[in-house]
This record gives C-alpha cells, sequence and structure tokens, in this order.
C-alpha cells in the first residue's frame, strides 16, 4: 500500500491513530489481550484502510508473542533508520533535540493529556494516541510537523520487510502528502543521517539513512 496525498484529515483517522498506536507498541501479553478488540474497532475503518491493519493482527496472532516480541526488538531497538523516537530523524542525539522534546510535551499539558509509561514523549505509539484523543487536531498537527521523519520510517520499514510498514502507510495515507520542503528534508536526511554534535555519539557510518531509491524520487512523487 503506497501513502497517498490527502488535502483533509479522514472522518476514522482518530481512531486509525489509536489502533496504530497500539500495533506498534511492543508485542506483550497486554497488546494481546485487546486484539480481539482491535479487530472488532477495524469494522469502522474504511476498507482500503482496515485491510492492511488486519493482516498485521493477522501476522501477530499466527507468529505469537515470543516471535513478534523478538522481531520487534530487532526492528526498533536494533536498527537505527527504524527509530520510533519521531525527533530522533530531524535532530539525532543533539543540544536541540531536547527542545523539541520539551516541546512535545508543552503540545499535551496544554491539551491536558499525559503519556502513560516511561517513553520520551516523541515515542511514536504515545503520539498516535495522542492524535486519536488531542481536541482541535494538536494530535495530527505533530505528525505533520513530523512527517520527514515519518516517510524515513515507512520507508525504512518496507526495506527491512516489516509488517510494521502496512501501520505507517496506512497512518501517512491519512496526512497531507510530502511538501517539496519535506520532500527536500527526508532526501537529505536519508543521505546523511540526523545532525551529529554529542560527544560519545556512536559514530554514523557511510550507509545511507533511507533506501537508496528515495534519493532519486522527484519532489512531491509517491
Amino acid at each position: 500500500m503506497r501513502a497517498r496525498r490527502s488535502s483533509s484529515v479522514p472522518a476514522d483517522q482518530g481512531l486509525v491513530c489509536k489502533v496504530a498506536s497500539l500495533l506498534l507498541q511492543y508485542p506483550d501479553d497486554r497488546l494481546y489481550a485487546v486484539l480481539d478488540d482491535v479487530t472488532a474497532a477495524l469494522e469502522q475503518v474504511e476498507p482500503a484502510r482496515r485491510e492492511p491493519l488486519l493482516d498485521v493482527v493477522r501476522w501477530l496472532r499466527e507468529q505469537g508473542p515470543s516471535a513478534t516480541a523478538e522481531h520487534h526488538v530487532d526492528t526498533f531497538d536494533m536498527t537505527r533508520r527504524c527509530s520510533p523516537y519521531l525527533t530522533y530523524y530531524r535532530y539525532g542525539d543533539t543540544r536541540q533535540r531536547g527542545m523539541a522534546l520539551l516541546a512535545f510535551k508543552h503540545t499535551y499539558r496544554q491539551s491536558g493529556w499525559e503519556a502513560a509509561g516511561e517513553e520520551l514523549p516523541d515515542y511514536l505509539p504515545a503520539v498516535l494516541e495522542f492524535a486519536a484523543v488531542a481536541p482541535d487536531g494538536a494530535g495530527h498537527r505533530l505528525l505533520v510537523a513530523h512527517r520527514a521523519g515519518l516517510e524515513l520510517l515507512r520507508l525504512a520499514l518496507h526495506e527491512e520487510g516489516s509488517p510494521y510498514a502496512a501501520v505507517l502507510d496506512v497512518v501517512c495515507a491519512g496526512m497531507p502528502g510530502l511538501s517539496n520542503r519535506q520532500t527536500a528534508d527526508v532526501r537529505r536526511l536519508a543521505a546523511d543521517g540526523p545532525p551529529k554534535e554529542d560527544v560519545g555519539l556512536d559514530p554514523v557510518g557511510s550507509e545511507p539513512f533511507a533506501p537508496p531509491e528515495f534519493l532519486g524520487m522527484e519532489a512531491g512523487q509517491r
């Protein structure tokens, strides 16, 4: 499924974000306990967006907790290009990232929302959960502000052959397409990776940060 351009937020985008938040979390017993509820909730999503998410649910069931947990760790914890932390793509581990994380916290606080758990505020499942419930589109705007990072993650998951790529496809399909500036940001980050600044940061190799085929994309192309 290709991420499409969308000029408005689909009516079911909030529910899609809620389901995506659950499906991208570490697949522990709590996730498996709600898969029936997830399947039932997806009946309210249009078929073109429902089926890819149902495929992920089926994969979770077929593989079981142990195999999917191993895949989740290998994908999101061991693969730098598949970071689930949105500010990492734009700021790496530089000091600027600290300010960006504070901006996430401020947005949450203004909406009276607090992320559960101990993850950083830019953790994608948390941002998606916020987007599902935030008033006045505040969560949607956070996702749009980090659209380049979402696109890099989407591309990287496809290159890894991960079933989780379908979740990003559906989320991104309900958002505006990449602007020319965002496309340029993705191309730059794909080639160079995130900024580097802090002492002790693991050296970044010469491998591109996203699939090399993206580097030839024309501005705005999908």
